[in-house]
Order: C-alpha cells, then sequence, then structure tokens
C-alpha cells in the first residue's frame, strides 16, 4: 500500500500514533505500521491499544511482531456498548493529551475506532482513516459499525478508501475530494506478508492432513454479531448442504 506523503518541516518527523483495540484492526493496520517502521528519518511511529479483544489482539501483535507502546486494557468481562465506549473515549484523551502526536491513524468501524477520533477531535489532532468509507446505508447492519464508520467519515481529516466506491460513498457526504486516497485494502499486504513466512507447526499438521485426504479445503469464518442466532443457523446448514453434496470437501471453521 502506497502511504501518501505529508507535507511537514524539513527535518521534522511525524509523529504518528496508530490506534487499534481489535484482531480485525490489528490485521489491517500491521502493514501500515511496519511501514511507518521503515522511514524513521520522516515518521516517528507510536502503536497504542486499547486492548477492545484481549486475547485475540495478543496473537496478532505476536505474529507481526508489534510492541504496543501504550497498552490501555480495557477488555471488562460483560462491557456494553457505552461503558466500553465511555472508556476509550477517556482513556485516549489521556493519552492523546499526554502524547500529542501530529496525527492519529485508525482502521476500520469499531468502537475504537470512534472512540480514538472523537477524542483526537476534541483536541484538534488530525486522524486518518484506514479502510474509510464502506457503507450498507442500514444504520443497524452490521450494528454498531455502520453508524461508527458513518461519524468518523464526519471526525476524521484524511480518509484511506479501499476502493472507488467506498471513495464515492465519501463523496456523497460531502467529504472534500481532496482529502481522499484510494489504497485498496490493508488486508491484502498482511496476506503477503503471512505467505512470505513459514506455516506454523498447527498449519502444517491441517495442510498434512488435507493432502493426505485428498479433500478439498474451505475455511469458513462466522463470527460477526450479525452472524449470530438465526442467521447462524442457515449458514451452518448451507455448508451441510455443501459437504452433504460434495465429500471431497473439508470444512475448518477457527472458533474464539
Amino acid at each position: 500500500m502506497d502511504i501518501p506523503q505529508l507535507r511537514q518541516e524539513p527535518k521534522k518527523r511525524l509523529r504518528v500514533l496508530a490506534v487499534f483495540g481489535t484482531r480485525p484492526e490489528a490485521i489491517k493496520m500491521a502493514p501500515v505500521v511496519r511501514e511507518l517502521a521503515r522511514h524513521p528519518d520522516l515518521v516517528e511511529p507510536q502503536v497504542c491499544v486499547t486492548a477492545q479483544h484481549r486475547e485475540l489482539l495478543d496473537q496478532v501483535l505476536e505474529l507481526f511482531d508489534i510492541r504496543p507502546d501504550i497498552d490501555l486494557d480495557l477488555m471488562r468481562p460483560g462491557q456494553t456498548l457505552p461503558a466500553l465506549t465511555a472508556r476509550v473515549l477517556t482513556g485516549m484523551t489521556h493519552v492523546l493529551a499526554r502524547q500529542r502526536p501530529d496525527w492519529v491513524l485508525i482502521q476500520g468501524d469499531t468502537t475504537t475506532v470512534l472512540a480514538t477520533a472523537l477524542a483526537a477531535f476534541y483536541l484538534k489532532i488530525p486522524v486518518g482513516h484506514v479502510e474509510a468509507g464502506l457503507r450498507t446505508f442500514d444504520r443497524y447492519f452490521p450494528f454498531p459499525e455502520e453508524i461508527n464508520r458513518r461519524l468518523v467519515g464526519a471526525l476524521a481529516t484524511y480518509h484511506f478508501a479501499p476502493t472507488p466506491r467506498a471513495r464515492m460513498a465519501l463523496l456523497s457526504e460531502g467529504v472534500d475530494h481532496e482529502s481522499i486516497f484510494v489504497t485498496g485494502n490493508t488486508v491484502a499486504d498482511a496476506l503477503h506478508w503471512i505467505l512470505g513466512r513459514p506455516p506454523s507447526p498447527e498449519a502444517q499438521a491441517l495442510l498434512a492432513r488435507v493432502k493426505r485426504s485428498q479433500q478439498k479445503l474451505i475455511l469458513v469464518t462466522a463470527h460477526r454479531r450479525e452472524s449470530f442466532g438465526e442467521p447462524f443457523i442457515e449458514i451452518c446448514q448451507g455448508l451441510r448442504a455443501v459437504v452433504d453434496r460434495n465429500p471431497d470437501v473439508m470444512l475448518v471453521y477457527p472458533v474464539h
């Protein structure tokens, strides 16, 4: 992914704080963090995690060899969305007031993203939003992510849209065209990086099993909130039908 060059005074390194809290955010932000670290003469990057998803986040941090500079550790059992939003907003306000970065980078549409963007806005710190402009135009689907990303669209300074369609969505909401950059999706960069590394022992064992069985592998993920209940039952019924019609297929469904 090409990162647009931000104008700054000569010899002054740009202090960029990358903030994320969940596994998907970490996966998609990891290539950005690693790219920023490749330019120490231009950028002074720091990483702050809210740990909205503690264990799942730590797995990705270890995988991509990212060591957070700041860890708010906000995960609590049974935490409600209002409580989490308040905790992230308060915690990030303290962090930003203390660190005073030149820019804040956020990714996606989680509670961490919304609360961080709001905290940065209150302190008049510019925000760059990675994966900007995704829309379903249904405020309750996905919930609460659709409203989160719409609000962040109003708060962000720069918008890194993954597709031309996402760019058009931002333009339709009145976002200045000069602040939108179509960059592609950083998950592709994360995938290419992972493919360049040797598989884990667990992955090697699974691949060996598939090779021995000569079955075709289908990897399934269906963990989002909107898949719970009846939608998940329908997903399972569909998968059952696939397996019944195709005995040479093996399904792998990672659970967490």
